[in-house]
């Protein structure tokens, strides 16, 4: 059996990964660094992953599995020196952490001389995320090892866009390995990244262009999931399907969903059918109970949200590119300037900012966006016609 060594058993490590790679035929070693979830995927050799939906729930179990402690270097590395892929799922923030481990791995390959090819699935939320792992993998790596990494070490961009949402606390209590997923399970990998044939996984949609996926998701999904998240709370809607419901927030959902569309046809050139089926699909799985995603999860952090290259300002820019009036994403924006949640720090600081020093100031230091521009203007005077200063 082929073997995929999985940093990460969280939500995308087992609710994404894990699930492909035993559909591909994987045996899937995660490295992880709660040792209690090594101890119960040792244990248990397997875990319970519930795909929901409207319409049911069907339970699957995930077989093939075990894990390793992420402090055990040497084990780690051992892993990774007859692996067949690799893969990450751990956070941005941790990619320094795994680099260390990956070339261990690497150097133990090379001193095996195992001459594979060993592809390092990357599933980050990261704009040259390949780049990213390999310079921190090199640093780590004597400089006679530099041409192995290059030559036999494939560094794989991907796009992750499936949701999974947190598990209720009383069914983590009886099933503390349990993922809940939602049914979409196509993952988007970078042909260019690989080293040697592509391999046959399950889900993979090997594509030329990664950037113009990953574009589609933060301009497209992530856009217009915080269209649902920021007004759907001034809505006083708690869920995302419940915001999905509501004719207003519907009506900016689908306008967002055509200006951001049409400007990704235009620099992409995305087929307007493949844009449209992916929109239709979105709102569907947007609407889907189930998940019961709340607007808080998805609203959660908007001052990172409204940062110049992020979904919301870099997707007007980006219509704005391309000759087209990004009307809805700049009611979108104003929205967002209203996201006061009080049980979410970012959200405080951003309505403590607003009230000190005005809405303009939050445009202009934390959205890059200057009052010589007509977006300026155009987005402060919604913010003002917005009933949104007061706490919920």
């Amino acid at each position: 059996m082929k073997k995929a060594v999985v940093f990460g058993a969280g939500n995308i490590g087992r609710g994404f990964l894990g699930q492909l790679f035993f559909e591909s035929g994987y045996e899937t070693v995660f490295v992880e660094a709660m040792p209690a979830v090594v101890e119960l995927l040792n244990k248990n050799k397997v875990y319970p992953l519930w795909v929901v939906s409207d319409k049911e729930k069907e339970k699957f179990e995930i077989r093939n599995v075990r894990a390793v402690c992420a402090g055990n270097t040497d084990a780690v590395a051992e892993e990774l020196t007859e692996a067949d892929l690799a893969a990450t799922a751990v956070g941005v923030g941790n990619i320094p952490k795994i680099a260390p481990l990956l070339a261990k791995g690497i150097a133990r390959r090379a001193a095996a001389k195992n001459s594979r090819p060993l592809n390092i699935i990357i599933c980050e939320n990261l704009l040259s995320a390949g780049q990213t792992l390999k310079a921190e993998i090199k640093q780590n790596l004597p400089p006679e090892l530099h041409n192995y990494l290059d030559e036999k070490i494939g560094m794989v961009e991907t796009v992750v866009s499936r949701m999974v949402p947190p598990v209720p606390p009383e069914i983590k209590g009886r099933e503390p390995l349990l993922v809940l997923v939602e049914p979409y399970k196509i993952l988007p990998v970078a042909k260019h990244g690989f080293r040697g044939t592509i391999p046959k996984i399950n889900g993979f949609l090997p594509v030329e262009n990664i950037q113009a996926y990953e574009e589609l998701k933060l301009y497209v999904h992530n856009l217009v999931h915080v269209v649902c998240a920021y007004f759907g709370y001034l809505k006083k809607c708690s869920y995302i399907w419940e915001a999905v419901a509501r004719p207003e927030v519907r009506k900016i959902l689908e306008g967002t969903l055509k200006e951001a569309g049409s400007a990704l046809i235009k620099k992409h050139h995305f087929s307007k059918k493949e844009l449209g089926d992916y929109s239709a699909d979105l709102i569907r799985r947007f609407a889907n109970k189930s998940l019961g995603d709340t607007v808080y999860r998805v609203g959660r952090q908007p001052l990172r949200k409204l940062g110049p290259r992020d979904r919301l300002v870099g997707a007007a820019r980006l219509c704005l590119d391309f000759g087209i009036e990004p009307e809805n994403i700049i009611f979108t924006i104003a929205t967002a300037l209203c996201y006061n949640y009080k049980e979410d720090e970012e959200a405080v600081n951003l309505a403590k900012m607003i009230s000190e020093k005005g809405a303009g100031y939050v445009l202009q230091e934390i959205c890059k966006i200057k009052p010589a521009e007509p977006i300026y203007h155009a987005i402060l005077e919604e913010y003002g016609a917005l009933s949104c200063h007061s706490e919920r």
